[in-house]
């Protein structure tokens, strides 16, 4: 099976977890959500087209690898303060919902947030669409990366590419086979183990994981809400599985 892939590289980046209250907090790898608006927002789709992200994102299966860990290896917290106006409410975990302290007259004090990025990072993903020949393609998608029709970011406005997103097609039995099979980049070649995420369905007979859990980080894209889940497996892949550019 016919694999894209995708290198994400940024001077930051931000694969978002579940929001706290008013902290938003990162994970390790891009989320099914994340990338079927990445690829959407490159396709020139409009966030009221629900139906067609819906579709993408259910279409969606992927590997992705970590090639260079985050500067320093830490995330990176940005503080923020919002203005709200007099109608505007944010939900908390306390079951109460945060507003401006002053009312619709007066700005009294802002809604203050935390991000969370990862810094100078480089992640490599493998995906194909099933069925793979109802469209949009994989290769309506590669035209779409390389002239994209709206500027991309990862994960968070501030996170725009370093490079080119679209970095060719790979042949795999499965994602994890395809990611297997793309070259490392020069940034992995100092690693011994390469952080790895893949389908819990896919993989098994090649890699044994270091855990299996549910994810959820799919989006319900007809109302909105955040909470779609799936089995995946994570763990330190050897350095030598993987191909390298002098095996080409």
């Amino acid at each position: 099976m016919r694999h894209l892939i995708m290198s994400l590289e940024a001077p930051l980046m931000a694969f978002g977890g579940e929001i706290i209250d008013n902290y938003g907090v990162i994970r390790w790898f891009p989320s099914t959500s994340m990338l079927t608006g990445l690829l959407a927002n490159a396709l020139g789709w409009r966030r009221i087209e629900r139906e067609r992200h819906q579709r993408l994102q259910d279409r969606l299966i992927f590997a992705a690898r970590i090639d260079r860990e985050p500067a320093t290896g830490v995330r990176l917290t940005d503080f923020q303060t919002a203005q709200l106006s007099g109608n505007d409410q944010v939900w908390t975990t306390r079951g109460v919902p945060e507003g401006r302290a002053g009312g619709a007259a007066t700005y009294d004090a802002p809604h203050l947030r935390y991000r969370d990025y990862f810094a100078d990072m480089r992640t490599s993903v493998a995906l194909r669409l099933e069925p793979a020949e109802e469209p949009p393609t994989l290769d309506n998608l590669a035209v779409a990366l390389q002239e994209p029709a709206r500027p991309l970011f990862i994960g968070r406005k501030p996170c725009l590419p370093s490079g080119f997103l679209f970095d060719g097609f790979v042949q795999g039995d499965t994602a994890l086979a395809a990611l297997l099979a793309t070259p490392l980049s020069a940034d992995a070649q100092y690693l011994d183990s390469i952080r790895t995420l893949w389908p819990d369905r896919e993989g098994r007979a090649e890699i044994t994981p270091s855990r299996s859990y549910m994810l959820t980080d799919q989006r319900n894209w007809t109302s909105g809400l955040h909470g779609g889940g799936r089995l995946v497996c994570e763990g330190a892949i050897e350095h030598s599985r993987f191909s390298t550019a002098e095996d080409e």
